[in-house]
């Protein structure tokens, strides 16, 4: 692995597991501990660990903020594009372009994507409401950054719903691959923004795959330990 020498954040690297990963993440986010106008969101599956963490750590709320990716009609795990909460979609036009995506296609996955990602609102919460964003400030937590669709689309629904500040943190993101979304976000905040990255899992000693079990039961747990947001 190259890493800038100078960068003294990368010597947290690889990190044991999205839970330290989230703790040391929530070490620059200090400021925003303990206030209650600050919520924590984490993009499932792999970010909701690190945004536990996160949230545990700065004693403020915590829910997840559901978000689909629009793989390609030929390689779903390619993505194109992501839908979030609301309805917002993103799509990444240089890969639709490259790959000559016609807009039924798009439309076609687009569906499919909107119908999982009811699906998953339901299933990770239950009864219980998604909290309320409006005036908040909102820390929007994924366990890395890849080609940010995700994060992008998130972003801009979080805004849609009237945030008052939308605050992008991940432990690990491309050292070019944030323009996007600083553009999108009031702030981005990263543990370390290696030179080198192919994928998110490198900087992981455990990358173990998150369930929908997991999920929910990290969202039961700090439901019950941290105040629900008023």
């Amino acid at each position: 692995m190259l890493f800038r020498e100078e960068d003294e954040d990368l010597e947290v690297l690889p990190f044991v597991d999205r839970f330290e990963a989230g703790r040391v993440l929530a070490n620059r986010l200090s400021t925003y501990a303990g206030r209650d106008d600050v919520v924590v969101l984490g993009l499932p599956r792999g970010g909701v660990p690190v945004a536990s963490a996160v949230a545990g750590a700065l004693h403020v709320p915590m829910d997840v903020f559901v978000v689909s990716k629009l793989g390609t009609p030929w390689n779903r795990e390619l993505a194109m594009g992501a839908v979030a909460e609301g309805g917002m979609q993103v799509l990444d036009l240089s890969i639709v372009k490259e790959l000559c995506v016609s807009e039924k296609d798009i439309q076609g996955v687009a569906a499919a994507a909107r119908k999982e990602l009811e699906y998953r609102e339901g299933l990770y919460r239950g009864s219980r409401p998604p909290l309320e964003l409006a005036g908040k400030t909102v820390i929007l937590v994924d366990d890395g950054i890849a080609t940010g669709c995700s994060i992008l689309a998130a972003a801009a629904a979080i805004r849609r719903r009237k945030a008052a500040r939308v605050v992008v943190a991940v432990p690990v993101a491309p050292a070019s691959g944030c323009s996007a979304i600083r553009m999108e976000a009031d702030e981005v905040i990263s543990v370390a923004e290696p030179e080198l990255f192919l994928a998110v899992s490198q900087w992981y000693q455990d990358f173990s795959q998150i369930s929908d079990e997991d999920v929910r039961s990290l969202l039961d747990r700090m439901a019950a330990s941290i105040p629900h947001a008023a």
